[in-house]
């Protein structure tokens, strides 16, 4: 049994403050984002998305996303292989599903199914 990982996709930020932390980063990049809610802040660099979201848990640090070609299924696999479930697998939007699994090691790992994803 093996995930099928298809790249890297998305890393997400913990937030506690959303104001300061877009600010950074709009320095840091050179640009605004994408998409600027109260709920979720995105950039799009190099066809990759960079988040920020107030409701992460800055204790766990940034989740990065893998892409996949089925969540469900991925989620499945690493759950028989020892992962325990930290977010289930959901729609979040626009066809998009992600699931963030913890490993026996104690890392997280985000799967992500994005329809629009396309690399630069």
């Amino acid at each position: 049994m093996s995930v099928k990982f298809l790249g890297l996709r998305t890393v997400v930020y913990p937030a506690r403050d959303l104001v300061a932390a877009k600010l950074s980063w709009n320095s840091v990049l050179g640009f605004e984002p994408y998409f600027d809610e109260p709920f979720y802040v995105g950039y799009d660099v190099g066809g990759y998305e960079l988040a920020l979201d107030p409701d992460a848990d800055a204790d766990e640090g940034p989740i990065v996303y893998w892409g996949v070609a089925d969540v469900a299924d991925a989620e499945e696999q690493l759950l028989a292989a020892g992962c325990a479930s930290r977010s289930p697998r959901r729609e979040v939007g626009g066809g998009i599903e992600v699931a963030v699994v913890r490993n026996p090691v104690g890392d997280l790992i985000g799967l992500i199914f994005n329809p629009h994803f396309k690399a630069e």
